[in-house]
């Protein structure tokens, strides 16, 4: 069915239809109704004079400047999969890409379950400062040209009705592509036995590695964190042996937040205060640092020995290009607050750094080492990092909103994300490394040149883990 997929996005033929013959007249039309009875800017131009017209694959799919404005990947983000509270099971929106188990054997049947989903069902959401209702729809965020250059001013401001119809658009067409290429009695239940092993057990599944394998850690920083995976560590075993700390700002919209957990025998205050809004006060004024609600969580601690401590865990934006900038304000915050100037680095982060990075687009990983050894910092590879010392290996398919990241079955490897991307960055002056490894079977192993997130392993990037002596 893959191959099938492949064939028909590369070599489309008759297929490559105009977006009106997948989604319909009618439903832009209802979907128009919607958006105008909330409020949002008309975009019935944009459907009339470009998109109802464009080639489904061609035009639409296969678009990089439409990939490069996330109008089809910025909702999916948003509401593929959407955690409640008091559930154990996320709610999904009506797609082929994610854990959805209703009826997708055809495209009405699909439209009519999308429209219920997006504007109608009312959603229980758990945050730092309680419960919130809300309809999906309601989750959207604007799309910023600060931080995605690629969209014009004009589609910035009509952004959120603009990125709901490309939404649309992107479900009928895969709905339609897979129904063409299958039939819905051999894909939807292939589609259930995935579900079930790489979605639905991800969450016990890391935390099972995460007790089992490296519960014996003192401290561990997790990264893309769920609010649901917050609340079952919690409430689990992890809480018993851990303090678990979220950061303030945690966005249970986008849902992917940096955590901390700290061992209750080592460190038996647990958090001592969190200073991540220091740490984004350090920014250069009128730099615009690609960060999100979530991705920085910077705390203070204290170990048993009365030793204090900053840690702090980082999500890096998928060009890497916050990386330096955070750490610069970590290091800032730091050496400019006197009740911090004796703590202890330990910074646990997804760099997103790149071995062949793109100039001015992305992060190059010796150009990140060699900045954060100018702060007099080291990390668990050394000074140098290696370029070729991958912690990634995921390929992505054709069914996902950016096709532009799309691997060929036989080109995984070349094109694949295969990346030197995660470090635990400390000062030269307060430890040395003992050991260091990378675990991408949930075992303490590595294997080179296996692509994962696998059935066993549920995560995209590897674990890596480090024993630091300290100097004293």
């Amino acid at each position: 069915i893959m191959t099938n997929i492949e064939k028909f996005i590369e070599t489309p033929g008759a297929n490559d239809v105009p977006v009106k013959e997948v989604f319909t007249e009618a439903m832009f039309q209802s979907l128009e109704t919607r958006m105008n009875a909330i409020g949002w800017p008309n975009v019935r131009s944009y459907w009339e004079n470009d998109f109802q017209n464009r080639p489904i694959i061609s035009g639409f799919m296969k678009d990089e400047e439409l990939g490069s404005k996330r109008l089809a990947s910025m909702p999916d983000r948003i509401t593929n999969t959407i955690n409640v509270a008091g559930s154990d099971e996320p709610v999904c929106r009506p797609t082929v890409i994610n854990m959805y188990g209703g009826d997708l054997s055809t495209t009405p049947t699909w439209w009519k379950a999308w429209e219920k989903f997006m504007f109608d069902d009312a959603l229980s959401i758990s945050t730092k400062n309680g419960m919130m209702i809300k309809k999906p729809f309601e989750m959207l965020q604007g799309i910023k040209k600060a931080k995605y250059p690629a969209i014009s001013e004009q589609e910035e401001t009509d952004s959120l009705p603009l990125q709901t119809m490309c939404g649309a658009i992107f479900d009928a067409i895969l709905v339609h592509m897979m129904n063409t290429v299958s039939s819905p009695n051999v894909w939807q239940p292939l589609k259930k036995t995935m579900v079930e092993s790489l979605n639905k057990k991800k969450v016990p599944h890391t935390l099972e590695i995460l007790k089992d394998v490296y519960g014996n850690s003192d401290i561990i920083t997790l990264q893309e964190v769920s609010a649901s995976l917050i609340d079952q560590a919690k409430h689990g075993a992890l809480g018993k042996t851990f303090w678990i700390a979220a950061p303030d700002d945690m966005d249970p919209v986008r849902d992917q937040n940096s955590v901390v957990l700290l061992s209750k025998a080592m460190f038996p205050e647990g958090v001592v205060s969190e200073i991540t809004d220091r740490v984004v006060a350090s920014f250069p004024a009128g730099v615009a640092v690609p960060v999100a609600k979530g991705d920085i969580n910077a705390i203070t601690t204290v170990d048993k020995e009365g030793t204090p401590y900053v840690i702090v865990s980082f999500h890096g934006d998928t060009n890497g290009l916050a990386t330096i900038p955070v750490n610069d304000a970590i290091m800032k915050t730091i050496q400019t607050n006197s009740d911090l100037m004796n703590h202890k680095l330990i910074f646990g982060l997804d760099a997103n750094t790149y071995e062949n990075a793109k100039p001015g687009k992305q992060q190059n990983v010796l150009e990140w080492g060699s900045s954060y050894v100018a702060h007099g910092q080291s990390s668990c590879w050394g000074d140098i990092p290696q370029p070729g010392n991958y912690t990634t290996f995921n390929a992505r398919t054709y069914l996902q909103p950016q096709l532009n990241k799309a691997c060929k079955s036989t080109e995984k490897r070349e094109k694949g994300d295969v990346n030197p991307k995660d470090f635990i960055v400390f000062r030269k002056q307060d430890f040395d490394v003992v050991s260091t490894w990378k675990d991408n079977t949930g075992d303490r192993m590595y294997i080179e040149d296996m692509a994962f997130p696998t059935l066993n392993f549920p995560s995209d990037h590897g674990i890596l883990a480090t024993v630091l002596e300290r100097k004293f």
